[in-house]
């Protein structure tokens, strides 16, 4: 009896053009995905070194850094020492959220894969399926090898699906855990920075 095999290049040869459009879109998803998970590491990466680095003349964190000391330099009339924190902090957050938004860069593209993909691998299984009908009614036999090689495309493309969302959908929930834990980062190391420069200010 002939045996179908499960290899992902014999299910795609074996599927039909639509099948093989879902496969095939899927399957760039997933690399895509891949693709933005690397980005977003190396980026992680990236303030990780610069807070290790310990260092306002960083080249990554210096913007942020900048911003505070320009507000620093321009005093406003009867401003209370409180009212200025307040203000170094803004300009530096501002800034800082640039970089965060930069350094995320296409990071919400992972959450379209993870929330698109089992939807187009549920298409590819409807089709699958369908194509498994169509061959009962044409064939007129409900044999096995008749339905066989519909429902294998029908759950090949389910299993596309998944391969595509999933490393998606761990990615987004990570990594957007982390930027998260980064930004509170940033927010204490700008806190103690603007409390020194208006110390600094205070001793000028």
């Amino acid at each position: 009896m002939e045996t179908i095999s499960l290899s992902p290049w014999a299910l795609f040869e074996s599927a039909g053009a639509v099948g093989r459009a879902v496969m095939v879109s899927l399957a760039l998803a997933s690399v895509w995905s891949w693709v933005l998970i690397a980005e977003s590491i190396y980026a992680l990466g990236r303030i990780r070194r610069a807070f290790n680095a310990s260092s306002a003349q960083d080249v990554l964190l210096a913007p942020v850094f900048e911003a505070g000391r320009t507000a620093s330099n321009r005093r406003l009339p009867g401003e209370t020492t409180g009212e200025l924190r307040l203000r170094l902090v803004e300009a530096m957050m501002s800034a800082a959220r640039g970089l965060l938004v930069r350094a995320e860069g296409r990071l919400p593209d992972l959450a379209v894969i993870a929330s698109v993909a089992p939807f187009v691998g549920l298409f590819g299984t409807v089709w699958g399926i369908m194509v498994s009908f169509a061959g009962i009614a044409s064939a007129r036999d409900t044999s096995l090898a008749v339905v066989a090689p519909g429902i294998a495309e029908a759950l090949a493309a389910t299993a596309w699906g998944l391969a595509a969302a999933i490393p998606a959908s761990i990615g987004y929930t990570r990594i957007g855990t982390a930027f998260s834990n980064v930004a509170s980062e940033i927010a204490d190391r700008v806190e103690a920075h603007a409390v020194d420069l208006v110390e600094q200010g205070g001793r000028s």
